[in-house]
């Protein structure tokens, strides 16, 4: 799913209000401790007219184009800034935080999908990176993650989706690297492993969601899941996906921090 500026364009002015920038004014600060000091939400922008230089230190590493979407890694996230954004020009941006995010996704579900198809890109190439360098991580430690409390995630598939859960036993494989398929998955309960590879790169457990890229791509799965406890899951289509961004904004926003937090995992690993 490519990206598609008007699509933006109509999300952002659902639930945000243009404001002008003058040349020259810092929008973000990489890190930005003071403004977590004083409890501000991060924000995603989407630059209507003009030119944002994106900076980490004081070396430039992007522009931002008018129609882009920038920022949205801190905002989705939550974690510290990893770049510092100027107005290289007069600009004009739409600036939306987590609540007005969560807002224009109620009413405009398909842009949670575009989205992600932004964040998967990324992902592909530094795993790709990463992989033809030597440095993917192997985190034989790495505790349990989740993306949503499982007990509110089973309420909320139950329902929405054609498909019935299904049940895997320990050590049996879930998805392959490279492989083609049509769903993700979220994990009732167990613990699944994931790997790029053959490292294996997260450990899932009830609340946990995998195998987005499914719902957005018709390309070869990113990694290979495994089932390292017996394990009940719950296979979602697109048409369940965007059900359930409409019902609940949170799952969405859940999904693509999800993304994003693998996506920041990867690029921190390799620096």
């Amino acid at each position: 799913m490519s990206y598609d500026r008007k699509v933006a364009l109509d999300f952002f002015k659902s639930a945000g209000k243009p404001t002008d920038i003058p040349k020259g004014e810092v929008i973000f600060q990489e890190k930005d401790t003071e403004r977590r000091l004083l409890r501000q939400r991060s924000k995603i922008y989407l630059l209507l007219d003009g030119e944002v230089g994106l900076l980490a230190g004081l070396k430039p590493i992007a522009t931002v184009k008018m129609g882009e979407i920038f920022g949205e890694m801190a905002a989705i996230t939550h974690a510290p800034r990893s770049a510092t954004a100027v107005a290289r020009t007069d600009c004009k941006v739409i600036a939306l935080d987590d609540k007005q995010f969560e807002k224009a996704l109620e009413q405009q579900p398909g842009f949670a999908l575009m989205l992600m198809s932004m964040l998967i890109g990324r992902l592909r190439e530094t795993i790709a990176r990463a992989t033809a360098s030597g440095a993917l991580p192997e985190g034989a430690d790495l505790e349990e993650s989740a993306a949503f409390d499982a007990k509110r995630l089973q309420e909320l598939v139950s329902g929405l989706s054609n498909d019935p859960p299904v049940f895997y036993q320990q050590g049996r494989q879930i998805m392959s690297e490279g492989s083609k398929a049509a769903l993700m998955y979220a994990v009732i309960s167990g613990r699944v492993g994931i790997s790029i590879g053959g490292k294996v790169v997260e450990r899932l457990g009830p609340g946990g969601a995998f195998g987005e890229a499914a719902l957005v791509e018709q390309a070869p799965r990113l990694a290979s899941a495994v089932a390292e406890i017996d394990c009940e899951l719950q296979p979602i289509t697109r048409p369940a996906f965007l059900a359930l961004v409409k019902t609940s904004p949170q799952f969405a926003f859940g999904v693509l921090a999800s993304l994003a937090e693998r996506l920041r995992y990867l690029t921190e690993k390799m620096k």
